[in-house]
Protein backbone atom coordinates (compact mmCIF):
# COMPACT_ATOMS: atom_id res chain seq x y z
CA UNK A 1 0.00 0.00 0.00
CA UNK A 2 1.23 3.18 -1.00
CA UNK A 3 1.67 5.56 2.23
CA UNK A 4 1.66 9.31 2.27
CA UNK A 5 -0.66 12.48 2.96
CA UNK A 6 -3.81 13.03 0.42
CA UNK A 7 -5.29 16.00 -0.47
CA UNK A 8 -9.32 16.56 -1.03
CA UNK A 9 -10.71 19.59 -2.65
CA UNK A 10 -13.49 21.02 -4.34
CA UNK A 11 -13.87 23.50 -7.42
CA UNK A 12 -16.44 25.16 -9.76
CA UNK A 13 -20.01 26.06 -8.79
CA UNK A 14 -21.30 24.19 -5.30
CA UNK A 15 -23.67 21.95 -4.87
CA UNK A 16 -26.60 21.01 -2.13
CA UNK A 17 -24.46 17.68 -1.88
CA UNK A 18 -20.55 18.43 -2.49
CA UNK A 19 -19.87 18.40 0.86
CA UNK A 20 -21.11 15.29 1.51
CA UNK A 21 -18.74 13.70 -1.09
CA UNK A 22 -15.84 15.47 1.39
CA UNK A 23 -17.60 13.58 4.65
CA UNK A 24 -17.52 10.38 2.41
CA UNK A 25 -13.84 10.96 1.76
CA UNK A 26 -12.84 12.09 5.25
CA UNK A 27 -14.26 9.56 6.82
CA UNK A 28 -13.13 6.74 4.95
CA UNK A 29 -9.68 7.99 4.79
CA UNK A 30 -9.88 8.42 8.65
CA UNK A 31 -10.78 4.56 8.85
CA UNK A 32 -7.29 4.77 7.32
CA UNK A 33 -5.55 7.31 9.03
CA UNK A 34 -2.00 5.09 9.50
CA UNK A 35 -1.27 5.33 5.64
CA UNK A 36 -0.99 9.39 5.93
CA UNK A 37 -2.79 13.31 6.90
CA UNK A 38 -5.75 13.89 4.99
CA UNK A 39 -5.44 18.00 4.41
CA UNK A 40 -8.53 19.40 2.52
CA UNK A 41 -6.77 22.27 0.33
CA UNK A 42 -9.25 25.88 0.80
CA UNK A 43 -10.46 27.06 -2.66
CA UNK A 44 -9.55 24.36 -4.80
CA UNK A 45 -5.92 24.05 -6.77
CA UNK A 46 -5.21 27.50 -5.75
CA UNK A 47 -5.11 26.40 -2.05
CA UNK A 48 -2.58 23.46 -3.13
CA UNK A 49 -0.70 25.42 -5.18
CA UNK A 50 -0.50 28.14 -1.94
CA UNK A 51 -0.20 26.09 0.86
CA UNK A 52 -3.54 26.77 2.62
CA UNK A 53 -4.37 23.40 3.18
CA UNK A 54 -6.48 22.07 6.70
CA UNK A 55 -5.59 19.09 8.43
CA UNK A 56 -9.06 17.36 8.50
CA UNK A 57 -8.10 14.78 11.00
CA UNK A 58 -7.51 17.33 13.66
CA UNK A 59 -11.92 18.66 13.07
CA UNK A 60 -14.15 16.88 15.17
CA UNK A 61 -16.18 14.31 14.37
CA UNK A 62 -19.22 16.61 14.48
CA UNK A 63 -17.94 18.93 12.24
CA UNK A 64 -17.29 15.87 9.33
CA UNK A 65 -20.47 14.52 9.89
CA UNK A 66 -22.37 17.54 9.74
CA UNK A 67 -20.85 18.26 5.87
CA UNK A 68 -23.32 16.05 4.78
CA UNK A 69 -26.11 18.23 5.69
CA UNK A 70 -24.42 21.20 4.82
CA UNK A 71 -25.24 23.55 1.47
CA UNK A 72 -22.03 25.25 -0.49
CA UNK A 73 -18.33 24.28 -0.46
CA UNK A 74 -17.03 23.93 2.93
CA UNK A 75 -13.82 24.13 1.61
CA UNK A 76 -13.51 26.68 -0.76
CA UNK A 77 -14.42 26.48 -4.09
CA UNK A 78 -13.04 28.60 -7.19
CA UNK A 79 -12.53 28.45 -10.89
CA UNK A 80 -8.64 28.61 -10.96
CA UNK A 81 -7.03 27.03 -14.41
CA UNK A 82 -3.78 25.63 -14.63
CA UNK A 83 -1.59 27.57 -17.29
CA UNK A 84 1.58 28.58 -16.91
CA UNK A 85 4.72 26.24 -16.26
CA UNK A 86 5.33 27.83 -13.40
CA UNK A 87 1.92 27.00 -11.88
CA UNK A 88 3.01 22.84 -12.72
CA UNK A 89 6.56 23.32 -11.04
CA UNK A 90 4.70 24.81 -8.18
CA UNK A 91 2.20 22.17 -7.86
CA UNK A 92 4.91 19.24 -8.38
CA UNK A 93 6.72 21.05 -5.24
CA UNK A 94 3.80 21.47 -2.69
CA UNK A 95 2.94 17.63 -3.71
CA UNK A 96 6.47 17.11 -2.73
CA UNK A 97 6.55 19.13 -0.18
CA UNK A 98 3.55 17.30 1.83
CA UNK A 99 4.52 14.44 0.46
CA UNK A 100 0.90 14.45 -0.92
CA UNK A 101 0.35 10.78 -2.65
CA UNK A 102 -3.49 10.98 -2.88
CA UNK A 103 -5.23 14.02 -4.78
CA UNK A 104 -9.62 13.67 -4.68
CA UNK A 105 -10.95 16.60 -6.83
CA UNK A 106 -14.81 17.43 -6.91
CA UNK A 107 -16.09 18.87 -9.51
CA UNK A 108 -17.52 19.14 -13.04
CA UNK A 109 -15.91 19.23 -16.70
CA UNK A 110 -13.18 21.93 -16.27
CA UNK A 111 -12.34 20.39 -12.80
CA UNK A 112 -11.83 16.74 -14.15
CA UNK A 113 -9.95 18.73 -16.87
CA UNK A 114 -7.76 20.33 -14.00
CA UNK A 115 -7.41 16.19 -12.65
CA UNK A 116 -6.55 14.76 -15.90
CA UNK A 117 -3.57 17.62 -16.13
CA UNK A 118 -2.66 17.02 -12.50
CA UNK A 119 -2.91 13.35 -13.65
CA UNK A 120 -0.51 14.10 -16.11
CA UNK A 121 1.66 16.04 -14.31
CA UNK A 122 2.62 13.08 -11.56
CA UNK A 123 3.24 9.99 -14.85
CA UNK A 124 5.91 12.63 -16.52
CA UNK A 125 7.72 13.72 -13.33
CA UNK A 126 7.31 9.82 -12.25
CA UNK A 127 6.26 11.39 -9.09
CA UNK A 128 3.84 8.03 -7.54
CA UNK A 129 0.70 9.52 -6.86
CA UNK A 130 -3.08 8.40 -7.15
CA UNK A 131 -5.39 10.71 -8.60
CA UNK A 132 -9.77 10.33 -8.60
CA UNK A 133 -12.10 12.91 -9.31
CA UNK A 134 -15.51 12.52 -7.87
CA UNK A 135 -18.14 14.33 -10.10
CA UNK A 136 -20.83 17.07 -9.60
CA UNK A 137 -22.73 19.76 -10.95
CA UNK A 138 -26.17 21.02 -11.22
CA UNK A 139 -25.92 21.24 -14.82
CA UNK A 140 -25.29 17.03 -15.03
CA UNK A 141 -23.88 17.60 -18.33
CA UNK A 142 -20.76 14.83 -17.50
CA UNK A 143 -20.68 12.54 -19.42
CA UNK A 144 -19.79 8.64 -19.08
CA UNK A 145 -21.71 8.88 -15.73
CA UNK A 146 -25.49 8.18 -15.67
CA UNK A 147 -25.92 11.65 -13.74
CA UNK A 148 -24.09 13.88 -11.69
CA UNK A 149 -24.32 14.41 -7.85
CA UNK A 150 -25.80 17.50 -7.23
CA UNK A 151 -28.04 17.78 -9.95
CA UNK A 152 -30.57 15.93 -8.58
CA UNK A 153 -31.18 18.11 -5.38
CA UNK A 154 -31.38 21.06 -7.98
CA UNK A 155 -33.42 19.28 -10.21
CA UNK A 156 -35.95 19.06 -6.99
CA UNK A 157 -36.29 22.43 -6.02
CA UNK A 158 -36.91 23.91 -9.73
CA UNK A 159 -39.48 21.09 -9.61
CA UNK A 160 -40.73 22.31 -6.36
CA UNK A 161 -40.81 25.71 -6.95
CA UNK A 162 -42.49 25.79 -10.37
CA UNK A 163 -45.01 23.91 -8.79
CA UNK A 164 -45.20 26.27 -6.31
CA UNK A 165 -45.39 29.23 -8.19
CA UNK A 166 -47.54 27.89 -10.55
CA UNK A 167 -50.13 27.44 -8.12
CA UNK A 168 -49.91 30.98 -7.07
CA UNK A 169 -50.28 32.49 -10.56
CA UNK A 170 -52.91 29.90 -11.74
CA UNK A 171 -55.33 31.44 -8.55
CA UNK A 172 -54.77 34.85 -8.58
CA UNK A 173 -56.23 37.59 -10.46
CA UNK A 174 -53.37 39.86 -11.82
CA UNK A 175 -51.77 41.81 -14.48
CA UNK A 176 -49.37 39.59 -14.74
CA UNK A 177 -50.45 36.49 -16.75
CA UNK A 178 -47.23 35.24 -17.93
CA UNK A 179 -44.10 33.91 -16.01
CA UNK A 180 -41.06 33.28 -16.61
CA UNK A 181 -38.88 31.22 -14.74
CA UNK A 182 -34.82 30.87 -15.74
CA UNK A 183 -33.05 27.80 -14.87
CA UNK A 184 -29.26 27.36 -14.69
CA UNK A 185 -27.31 25.68 -17.44
CA UNK A 186 -24.45 27.02 -19.91
CA UNK A 187 -24.81 25.01 -23.15
CA UNK A 188 -27.55 22.07 -21.43
CA UNK A 189 -31.04 22.08 -20.39
CA UNK A 190 -31.38 19.48 -17.78
CA UNK A 191 -32.33 21.53 -15.14
CA UNK A 192 -35.03 23.34 -17.61
CA UNK A 193 -36.25 20.14 -18.19
CA UNK A 194 -36.36 19.26 -14.44
CA UNK A 195 -39.15 21.63 -13.95
CA UNK A 196 -42.02 18.83 -15.93
CA UNK A 197 -41.39 16.85 -12.85
CA UNK A 198 -43.96 19.84 -11.29
CA UNK A 199 -46.84 19.03 -13.98
CA UNK A 200 -49.10 16.73 -12.46
CA UNK A 201 -52.24 17.11 -14.76
CA UNK A 202 -52.47 18.39 -18.42
CA UNK A 203 -52.37 22.03 -17.89
CA UNK A 204 -50.76 22.26 -14.79
CA UNK A 205 -47.16 24.28 -15.20
CA UNK A 206 -45.06 24.55 -16.51
CA UNK A 207 -47.09 24.77 -19.84
CA UNK A 208 -43.66 25.69 -22.25
CA UNK A 209 -39.68 24.46 -21.64
CA UNK A 210 -36.85 25.64 -24.07
CA UNK A 211 -33.65 23.74 -23.92
CA UNK A 212 -29.89 24.94 -25.18
CA UNK A 213 -30.33 21.93 -27.28
CA UNK A 214 -32.69 23.48 -29.49
CA UNK A 215 -31.98 26.79 -31.67
CA UNK A 216 -33.87 29.24 -30.23
CA UNK A 217 -36.38 31.59 -32.99
CA UNK A 218 -38.22 34.20 -31.74
CA UNK A 219 -41.06 34.03 -33.97
CA UNK A 220 -41.81 30.51 -33.24
CA UNK A 221 -41.64 31.26 -29.38
CA UNK A 222 -43.42 34.15 -28.83
CA UNK A 223 -46.85 32.19 -31.19
CA UNK A 224 -46.02 29.71 -28.66
CA UNK A 225 -46.67 31.95 -25.70
CA UNK A 226 -49.47 33.66 -26.90
CA UNK A 227 -51.13 30.27 -27.82
CA UNK A 228 -50.94 28.79 -24.39
CA UNK A 229 -51.93 32.53 -23.11
CA UNK A 230 -55.15 32.20 -24.88
CA UNK A 231 -55.84 29.12 -24.15
CA UNK A 232 -55.63 29.29 -20.39
CA UNK A 233 -55.43 32.90 -19.33
CA UNK A 234 -52.43 32.41 -18.33
CA UNK A 235 -48.98 30.43 -19.34
CA UNK A 236 -46.23 29.08 -17.19
CA UNK A 237 -42.39 29.47 -19.31
CA UNK A 238 -39.49 27.81 -18.53
CA UNK A 239 -35.90 28.98 -20.36
CA UNK A 240 -32.99 27.65 -19.70
CA UNK A 241 -29.93 30.58 -19.78
CA UNK A 242 -28.21 29.05 -21.98
CA UNK A 243 -30.76 29.62 -25.07
CA UNK A 244 -28.84 30.08 -28.21
CA UNK A 245 -29.84 30.87 -31.51
CA UNK A 246 -29.28 29.13 -35.10
CA UNK A 247 -25.63 30.10 -35.12
CA UNK A 248 -25.38 29.36 -31.55
CA UNK A 249 -24.94 32.74 -30.18
CA UNK A 250 -26.50 32.95 -26.47
CA UNK A 251 -29.42 34.57 -26.55
CA UNK A 252 -28.63 37.02 -23.64
CA UNK A 253 -24.92 37.39 -22.65
CA UNK A 254 -22.59 39.14 -20.16
CA UNK A 255 -19.31 40.74 -21.65
CA UNK A 256 -17.57 39.35 -18.52
CA UNK A 257 -15.68 35.95 -18.93
CA UNK A 258 -14.41 33.26 -16.15
CA UNK A 259 -10.66 31.75 -16.29
CA UNK A 260 -12.22 29.14 -18.14
CA UNK A 261 -13.10 31.64 -20.79
CA UNK A 262 -16.95 30.95 -19.92
CA UNK A 263 -19.30 34.07 -20.54
CA UNK A 264 -21.12 35.05 -17.95
CA UNK A 265 -24.99 33.98 -18.16
CA UNK A 266 -28.39 35.02 -16.35
CA UNK A 267 -30.62 37.53 -17.55
CA UNK A 268 -32.28 35.82 -20.15
CA UNK A 269 -35.51 36.31 -18.77
CA UNK A 270 -35.47 39.96 -18.57
CA UNK A 271 -34.45 40.11 -22.77
CA UNK A 272 -37.54 37.34 -23.53
CA UNK A 273 -39.65 39.47 -21.32
CA UNK A 274 -39.34 42.60 -23.15
CA UNK A 275 -40.12 40.26 -26.21
CA UNK A 276 -43.18 38.60 -24.91
CA UNK A 277 -44.80 42.67 -24.24
CA UNK A 278 -43.71 44.32 -27.70
CA UNK A 279 -45.84 41.35 -28.88
CA UNK A 280 -48.49 40.53 -26.88
CA UNK A 281 -48.97 43.80 -24.63
CA UNK A 282 -49.52 41.31 -21.88
CA UNK A 283 -46.85 42.33 -18.35
CA UNK A 284 -44.71 39.70 -17.74
CA UNK A 285 -43.05 38.21 -14.31
CA UNK A 286 -39.53 36.29 -14.06
CA UNK A 287 -38.44 34.36 -11.48
CA UNK A 288 -34.76 33.98 -11.60
CA UNK A 289 -33.76 31.65 -9.09
CA UNK A 290 -30.05 31.84 -9.69
CA UNK A 291 -27.71 30.54 -6.32
CA UNK A 292 -30.93 29.32 -4.99
CA UNK A 293 -31.33 26.25 -7.54
CA UNK A 294 -27.45 24.87 -6.48
CA UNK A 295 -28.09 25.27 -2.16
CA UNK A 296 -31.43 24.70 -0.95
CA UNK A 297 -30.52 22.20 1.15
CA UNK A 298 -34.09 22.35 2.81
CA UNK A 299 -35.16 20.65 -0.95
CA UNK A 300 -32.54 18.25 -1.22
CA UNK A 301 -32.84 14.70 -2.86
CA UNK A 302 -32.21 11.95 -0.41
CA UNK A 303 -31.27 9.64 -3.66
CA UNK A 304 -28.72 12.34 -4.45
CA UNK A 305 -27.04 13.05 -0.91
CA UNK A 306 -26.78 9.30 -0.32
CA UNK A 307 -24.79 8.90 -3.72
CA UNK A 308 -22.94 12.00 -3.26
CA UNK A 309 -21.73 10.31 -0.10
CA UNK A 310 -21.51 6.87 -2.00
CA UNK A 311 -18.92 8.80 -4.17
CA UNK A 312 -16.59 10.09 -1.76
CA UNK A 313 -16.15 7.13 0.09
CA UNK A 314 -15.31 4.58 -2.56
CA UNK A 315 -12.79 7.15 -4.10
CA UNK A 316 -11.04 6.44 -1.20
CA UNK A 317 -11.01 2.79 -1.74
CA UNK A 318 -10.12 2.97 -5.35
CA UNK A 319 -7.31 5.01 -4.44
CA UNK A 320 -5.77 2.84 -1.93
CA UNK A 321 -6.17 -0.19 -4.15
CA UNK A 322 -4.07 1.39 -6.87
CA UNK A 323 -6.29 2.88 -9.30
CA UNK A 324 -5.36 6.41 -10.51
CA UNK A 325 -6.39 8.71 -13.60
CA UNK A 326 -9.92 7.79 -12.83
CA UNK A 327 -13.50 9.85 -12.52
CA UNK A 328 -16.07 7.55 -10.88
CA UNK A 329 -19.33 7.09 -12.17
CA UNK A 330 -22.85 6.28 -11.47
CA UNK A 331 -23.78 3.32 -13.42
CA UNK A 332 -27.62 3.03 -13.29
CA UNK A 333 -29.14 -0.77 -12.63
CA UNK A 334 -32.17 -2.01 -14.75
CA UNK A 335 -35.47 -2.44 -12.87
CA UNK A 336 -36.91 -0.81 -9.77
CA UNK A 337 -36.55 -0.38 -7.24
CA UNK A 338 -33.85 2.21 -8.41
CA UNK A 339 -30.27 1.80 -7.92
CA UNK A 340 -27.02 2.92 -9.12
CA UNK A 341 -23.93 0.98 -9.05
CA UNK A 342 -20.14 2.85 -9.41
CA UNK A 343 -17.77 2.37 -12.08
CA UNK A 344 -15.06 4.51 -13.31
CA UNK A 345 -14.09 6.38 -16.23
CA UNK A 346 -10.73 7.69 -17.70
CA UNK A 347 -10.43 11.35 -16.75
CA UNK A 348 -9.22 12.46 -20.25
CA UNK A 349 -12.78 11.15 -21.60
CA UNK A 350 -14.66 13.66 -19.44
CA UNK A 351 -12.15 16.18 -19.20
CA UNK A 352 -13.79 19.31 -20.96
CA UNK A 353 -16.75 17.05 -22.63
CA UNK A 354 -20.20 18.24 -22.28
CA UNK A 355 -23.40 15.57 -21.90
CA UNK A 356 -26.24 16.95 -23.61
CA UNK A 357 -30.02 16.22 -23.00
CA UNK A 358 -31.01 13.47 -26.32
CA UNK A 359 -33.00 15.22 -28.92
CA UNK A 360 -35.18 12.34 -28.41
CA UNK A 361 -36.12 13.75 -25.36
CA UNK A 362 -36.83 17.04 -26.33
CA UNK A 363 -40.63 17.18 -28.46
CA UNK A 364 -40.48 17.65 -31.85
CA UNK A 365 -41.86 21.24 -31.62
CA UNK A 366 -38.66 21.89 -29.21
CA UNK A 367 -41.19 23.53 -26.08
CA UNK A 368 -41.08 20.57 -24.01
CA UNK A 369 -39.69 17.51 -22.64
CA UNK A 370 -41.23 13.67 -23.07
CA UNK A 371 -41.83 11.01 -21.17
CA UNK A 372 -38.33 9.52 -21.02
CA UNK A 373 -36.69 12.30 -19.58
CA UNK A 374 -39.23 12.34 -17.02
CA UNK A 375 -38.56 8.23 -16.34
CA UNK A 376 -34.98 9.39 -16.42
CA UNK A 377 -35.29 12.64 -13.75
CA UNK A 378 -38.27 11.38 -11.38
CA UNK A 379 -35.85 9.13 -9.34
CA UNK A 380 -33.02 11.30 -8.71
CA UNK A 381 -35.05 13.81 -7.11
CA UNK A 382 -36.50 10.87 -4.75
CA UNK A 383 -35.54 10.22 -1.13
CA UNK A 384 -35.48 12.05 2.24
CA UNK A 385 -33.14 13.70 4.29
CA UNK A 386 -33.88 14.86 7.75
CA UNK A 387 -32.36 18.13 8.37
CA UNK A 388 -30.74 18.41 12.07
CA UNK A 389 -32.41 21.89 13.34
CA UNK A 390 -31.86 24.64 15.36
CA UNK A 391 -34.19 27.42 16.33
CA UNK A 392 -36.51 26.32 13.33
CA UNK A 393 -34.21 26.62 10.65
CA UNK A 394 -31.15 23.71 9.00
CA UNK A 395 -28.20 23.60 11.36
CA UNK A 396 -24.82 23.62 9.03
CA UNK A 397 -21.54 22.66 9.84
CA UNK A 398 -18.28 25.24 9.25
CA UNK A 399 -14.68 23.71 9.49
CA UNK A 400 -12.97 24.58 13.04
CA UNK A 401 -10.05 27.31 12.87
CA UNK A 402 -10.61 28.61 9.11
CA UNK A 403 -11.35 31.94 8.22
CA UNK A 404 -12.98 32.15 4.77
CA UNK A 405 -13.21 36.03 5.10
CA UNK A 406 -9.72 36.33 5.31
CA UNK A 407 -8.77 34.03 3.16
CA UNK A 408 -10.92 35.38 0.59
CA UNK A 409 -9.27 38.95 1.08
CA UNK A 410 -5.91 37.27 0.41
CA UNK A 411 -7.04 35.83 -2.33
CA UNK A 412 -7.86 38.75 -4.52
Amino acid sequence: MLKGNAIVAQSGGPTAVINSSVCGVAQQWLKNEQIGTLYGALFGIRGVLEGRLVDLGAQSQEVIAGLRYTPGAALGSSRYKLKTEEDYIKLLEAFKKYNIRYFFYIGGNDSMDTCDKVNRLAEKNNYEMRVIGIPKTVDNDLPVTDHCPGYGSAARYIATSVLEAGMDLKNLITGNRIVLFEAMGRNTGWLAAASVLARREPGDAPHLIYLPEVPFNKDRFLADVEAVYRKNDYAFVVVSEGLVDEKGDYIFAGKERDSFGHAQLGGLADTLRGMIEAETGVKVRTIIPATLQRSAMHCVSGNDNEEAYRLGVEAVNMALQGQSGIMLTLVREEGTPYRCSIGSTELAKVANVEKKVPREWITREGNDVTADFINYARPLIEGELSLPMKGGLPLFSSLEGVSFQELRVALR
